[in-house]
């Protein structure tokens, strides 16, 4: 199917896209971030940080810290009031210009989302469940690329970190929505670095190569676990991928298909329900509990 990743062209290239430094409310400075990443073998990072007046609206400029070797991709964690609980909104943008201009004070999330959308950027819905988003409110967001579906900083800070379901109403919805896995690093006492991450398939090493496949969806979100192929007919789905306890593949409902098992590398499993769902998705579990998760895999 051509939504997957696996038999594209070019290559997987690791990456986080949710990372905060001293420009905002992080503890490192923007360069030790892109070493520190560098130096656990990332491929690519964006620094998001939270673009805010109390941080002067601005968009970390992270082009001095690029190589043939690793690149970055510019964003922001961009807020507008209000959800309908009354809070900020939290919507990750990558691939924003330099000149993306401060927050208006009339501005919505949606409004706000749509404007990083049109100036080029791939926008996520920053970690749901961590702040209780609602699904009227997730429904609000007409420009959203993708749901941050794992979040290293919420599952510490407040144990919800998990934000599948919330994708999955949107999903049962009809949006149309990627799914991706992130730090939110600080760089804080709490574990929040080299925790989850994106293999984003791209042609290239470069910002444009990485951005355009992020929002064609040819990536798939890990803590550990790499998947090397998903295969996909009128009856079965083929997994092959890193050792694995577990693949499961889950439909929009409760319907699933699963193989347990020690060191699992390669499975079938019949669907008999395929043609009955719009979408179904896959995660790899390893011995130590970390996932690997595709994309919603769209049938029709």
């Amino acid at each position: 199917m051509d939504q997957l990743p696996f038999r594209k062209p070019g290559r997987f290239y690791r990456g986080n896209l949710h990372t905060h430094s001293t420009v905002s409310d992080g503890e490192l400075s923007p360069e030790d971030v892109v070493t520190a990443y560098r130096a656990q073998g990332y491929d690519f990072l964006a620094l998001t940080d939270h673009f805010l007046p109390q941080y002067h609206f601005q968009i970390t400029d992270t082009r001095p810290f690029r190589s043939a070797q690793f690149t970055t991709l510019l964003g922001a964690e961009l807020h507008a009031p209000q959800t309908s609980a009354g809070r900020l909104w939290h919507i990750v943008a990558v691939g924003l210009p330099l000149d993306f201009e401060p927050t208006a004070p009339d501005e919505t999330g949606p409004t706000l989302a749509a404007r990083a959308a049109a100036a080029g950027a791939f926008v996520g819905i920053a970690h749901p469940a961590w702040y209780t988003l609602t699904l009227d409110d997730g429904l609000s967001l007409d420009a959203a690329h993708a749901v941050e579906v794992f979040n290293a900083t919420a599952a510490w800070d407040n144990d919800r970190g998990d934000s599948w379901h919330f994708s999955d109403m949107l999903l049962a919805n009809g949006k149309r929505l990627l799914a991706y896995a992130a730090d939110d690093a600080h760089f804080s006492i709490r574990p929040d670095t080299f925790v989850a991450w994106v293999q984003v398939r791209a042609g290239e090493l470069s910002p444009e190569a990485l951005l355009d496949a992020l929002k064609s969806g040819a990536f798939y979100s890990s803590q550990g676990p790499q998947i090397d192929d998903v295969d996909i007919d009128d009856r079965r789905v083929a997994v092959r991928c890193s050792p694995a306890r577990a693949v499961f593949v889950s439909g929009p409902d409760e319907r699933s298909q699963r193989q347990l098992g020690q060191a699992i590398t390669v499975c079938e499993l019949p669907i008999p329900w395929i043609h009955e769902v719009p979408y179904i998705r896959v995660t790899v579990v390893d011995d130590a509990g970390r996932k690997a998760w595709t994309n919603p895999i769209w049938l029709g």
